[in-house]
């Protein structure tokens, strides 16, 4: 998907690309959800943003994934095709059907010798009642199916409501503490806009700060002056 939308170049490309710890890269697994965004040129010529967030499949990682499920309109539920249905992905699937998230189920690694397409398609339709029509082929090493993925994304997940006009509200998913810059926070816009400068109440915490940084996620984080209603972004205030 990164590759696809050229959110990071071809050259740049490494096998884990969102996983940044290294007992990550190490043992092959996500631990810490990860968002960004992606730019997404559709085939009738409309450009859409898509804000993506690659969760851990750990079911000892599951309070990362209700975090990003709370803050999502739908969730792609990405099944190997080589082992089928793991456990942890269904109690995952639950918490996303919980919260009425539109699914797109995925079949992956249909690349592989030992692939077993037709079987864990019938698992996947025995699970959430889908048609088979609805399940997308896909290869994240030979790039099979990730257009058709995205728009499936396009078509089938509905975008961000909210009042454009009316008093900011935001959802935080996730925040990180930078050694340099204190706690960088990660949010997604309900209601309302945000400006760099602007005066802001955490609501849980009921303390005023001031945005000193707003910006987009990319592979980087990206500044920008201002952001409006449905954006994913982070904002940073000095929070230590």
């Amino acid at each position: 998907l990164l590759e696809h939308t050229k959110t990071i170049s071809a050259r740049d490309m490494q096998a884990q690309a969102m996983d940044d710890m290294d007992i990550e890269r190490e043992r092959g697994i996500t631990i810490k959800a990860h968002a960004i965004q992606l730019e997404y040129e559709h085939f009738d010529g409309k450009k859409y943003i898509l804000n993506l967030i690659d969760t851990p499949g750990h079911v000892d990682f599951s309070y990362e994934v209700s975090r990003s499920i709370a803050a999502c309109e739908g969730a792609l539920l990405l099944v190997d095709a080589t082992q089928g249905i793991q456990a942890q992905t269904i109690s995952n699937l639950y918490m996303a059907i919980d919260h009425d998230l539109e699914i797109i189920p995925i079949l992956n690694k249909i690349d592989m010798e030992s692939a077993m397409i037709d079987q864990v398609s019938d698992q996947i339709i025995d699970l959430i009642g889908c048609d088979r029509s609805s399940i997308l082929l896909a290869s994240g090493k030979t790039g099979q199916g990730v257009e058709e993925l995205l728009s499936a994304i396009v078509a089938r997940i509905p975008a961000p409501k909210g009042n454009p006009t009316g008093p900011l509200q935001a959802l935080i998913f996730d925040s990180v503490f930078n050694s340099f810059r204190g706690i960088i926070v990660y949010f997604r816009i309900l209601n309302g806009a945000l400006r760099k400068g602007d005066k802001i109440r955490f609501f849980n915490a009921g303390k005023d700060y001031v945005a000193e940084e707003i910006g987009i996620l990319k592979m980087n984080l990206v500044p920008r002056q201002s952001m409006g209603c449905g954006d994913v972004g982070y904002v940073i205030t000095g929070i230590k």
